[in-house]
């Protein structure tokens, strides 16, 4: 009830004032409710029926304007995306449909947008095998046209980057006879060194995928990239070939069953030992021959190449790469580790200063290696020594060990030096004492003579303490 006469009382003052300010007060209020409208409902005062109140509320910023502008952009952006997403698509259905329907020129443009759309596009290598781009592609490869050939395998190549199932469809989609068949074939004289190449670099990819590496290995593949790199490399004209045939090689000598295929190519060994003085090919070589004589056949290979073992010594000898000084001394453990034979090569072949050197100088794992080597050449040649030894005095004899606790005990200044005294140290000390005494002898003219010191350069007191260390314990350090 008083609100009811408040609001007649408001309503009478209203009429009793002149019509002007009437105007100016409706104006106002109107005005206020506009700004409140595009503020989204907010107020200017709080508390409009307190004429006295000496602080006014500020209005609360909303979000939901700049919310929908943001809301809106990312719809524009979404738009944008799914437009061009089917563009792209309408792209590789077209080049798909010219692979399968159109002529040759027809076929030669497909192959080379197929090859553009999947050169840096993951999703688009997928979305054309699906689409059934690769029997095409593979069927190209009997067509007359050499441009049209090396289209098709360029772009079965950006198929198969980094897609496992574009690989395997490749492959069992008959490509491998098609493009050895390319290269093969009496009739047509020397291959193109472009279609080499882009076979070369479609077997690389393709023997990444393990199920394809037995099917690429019985394939006659290993003599035509055998072949190619011999030219390539007695040429000189394109190391990237080199580097392909390289990789590829490696990837198939992974499996043991196609390291057979590999030693029956002639001179296949002998021509990756006699390559390993190249810089630039000496590591993946050395990786190849590392998958070699994981198998007792790559262990016979490499040991019946005359020299063998010196050129792996030589390699430590020049290279300071520490990948090339591990995967040499890890040829030359396993060597050493499997046959008798092999260990007296390399003792012959002066490999004991050089691995003394490297036990030294060598990374972390070349001087473990290193160690191992020394060790198992040790003991090798004490037993030899031991043999010797007991033949020549008819009878096994027990001989005390070197520098017993009773000579010790007494000093060695009291004891004379009786020549009998090297007689009594066991056989297999003896040994080792004389084989690291004489490594170290000629490790430290080699150091000499590297450094252009004279001759007669007196080796330093550390120098001297880790000889005799080593000596006296018959470790090699």
């Amino acid at each position: 009830m008083r609100k009811f006469q408040q609001n007649n009382l408001g309503s009478v003052v209203l009429d009793q004032q002149p019509a002007g300010y009437r105007s100016f007060k409706l104006w106002s209020v109107c005005r206020r409710k506009i700004i409140d409208t595009m503020r989204c409902g907010g107020a200017s005062y709080r508390h409009r029926h307190t004429v006295h109140s000496p602080v006014a509320v500020k209005p609360k910023k909303s979000e939901k304007l700049s919310d929908l502008l943001k809301m809106s952009e990312l719809l524009e952006q979404e738009e944008e995306e799914v437009k061009k997403k089917v563009e792209v698509l309408e792209q590789m259905k077209l080049a798909v449909k010219r692979l399968q329907c159109g002529g040759d020129d027809d076929v030669k443009g497909g192959a080379t947008e197929v090859r553009r759309l999947a050169k840096d596009d993951p999703d688009a290598r997928t979305t054309l095998g699906l689409l059934g781009a690769i029997p095409p592609l593979i069927a190209v490869l009997d067509s007359g046209d050499l441009d049209s050939r090396i289209a098709s395998l360029y772009a079965l190549l950006n198929l198969g980057i980094g897609n496992n199932a574009n690989k395997a469809a490749i492959v069992k989609a008959g490509a491998v006879h098609k493009m050895l068949d390319l290269v093969n074939s009496p009739n047509k004289g020397s291959p193109n060194p472009n279609l080499c190449s882009a076979i070369v670099a479609n077997f690389l990819g393709l023997t990444a995928l393990d199920s394809n590496k037995p099917i690429i290995g019985s394939s006659g593949a290993v003599s035509f990239l055998v072949k190619t790199l011999r030219s390539s490399a007695e040429g000189g004209v394109n190391s990237q070939v080199i580097q392909d045939c390289l990789k590829a090689l490696y990837n198939l000598s992974i499996l043991p069953s196609n390291v057979a295929s590999m030693i029956e190519i002639d001179d296949f060994v002998p021509f990756l030992l006699a390559t390993l003085g190249d810089m630039e090919v000496s590591d993946r070589i050395l990786l190849i021959l590392s998958n070699l004589v994981s198998t007792p056949e790559g262990r016979k290979a490499v040991g019946s190449v005359h020299d063998s073992f010196q050129i792996l010594v030589d390699v430590l000898s020049w290279t300071d790469s520490p990948c090339c000084q591990e995967k040499a001394t890890y040829i030359l453990m396993i060597m050493a580790h499997k046959s008798y034979r092999d260990r007296q090569v390399m003792i012959e072949s002066g490999v004991t200063s050089t691995l003394l050197e490297l036990t030294l100088l060598g990374s972390t794992l070349a001087q473990k290696r290193a160690s191992r080597i020394l060790e198992i050449l040790r003991i090798d040649k004490g037993k030899q020594v031991s043999e010797t030894f007991a033949g020549s005095i008819g009878a096994n004899v027990s001989a005390p060990l070197y520098g017993s606790a009773d000579s010790r005990l007494l000093g060695s200044a009291d004891i004379p030096k009786d020549p009998e005294d090297d007689m009594l140290m066991s056989d297999e000390t003896k040994a080792v004492k004389h084989l690291v005494q004489q490594s170290l002898n000629s490790n430290m003219r080699r150091m000499a003579k590297r450094a252009n010191l004279p001759q007669d350069f007196v080796p330093s007191a550390h120098f001297r303490s880790l000889t005799s260390i080593a000596t006296s314990k018959s470790l090699p350090f």
